[in-house]
């Protein structure tokens, strides 16, 4: 009898562990439900895609300003008036923000003597990597509408600050 005794019993304490990791694991697993990110539903704003965008459109060499001369004129009335808030990051921006994907309208100012097509590229690639990383959502378009070209002999209406 001895010994189908310990034949059960394990012959060190060492040969419980796994088994007990084991329970402690699928305790775990069992109590949380999963995965954190199946726990909820995060959603994400219009606006809040709109100043990502507006702020990496401004970061690219050759976009002078964002927005149509009558947005600019109007948002640099409202700077000019106390109270009147601080410049609009989202100023040209339009974001339709789905689930899991996102499409961008933008409306630039270009410096003079630059390749529009070069800088809406760089203005393309740029809003993408920063939207796509920042959201987590999908970029399905960004279409850029350039709607006047900066001369150098113009006067500023609106200096914009660079980030440089």
């Amino acid at each position: 009898m001895s010994d189908t005794t310990q034949r059960n019993r394990p012959e060190s304490p060492e040969a419980e562990q796994p088994d007990q990791q084991q329970i402690r694991k699928s305790a775990v697993t069992k109590r949380g439900g999963g995965d954190p990110s199946t726990r909820g539903r995060t959603t994400i704003a219009d606006g809040v895609v709109e100043k990502i965008a507006g702020l990496a459109a401004r970061d690219v060499l050759g976009v002078h300003a964002m927005g149509s001369g009558i947005s600019r004129t109007f948002g640099a009335v409202r700077d000019r008036v106390p109270g009147g808030g601080a410049k609009s990051v989202t100023r040209g921006v339009k974001a339709e923000v789905g689930e899991v994907q996102t499409a961008l309208d933008l409306e630039i100012v270009v410096d003079y003597g630059v390749s529009i097509a070069d800088v809406a590229r760089d203005v393309r690639e740029n809003v993408i990597a920063a939207v796509e990383r920042m959201t987590g959502l999908e970029v399905v378009e960004v279409n850029i509408a350039v709607s006047d070209v900066k001369l150098p002999e113009e006067e500023d209406e609106e200096p914009e600050n660079r980030l440089q």
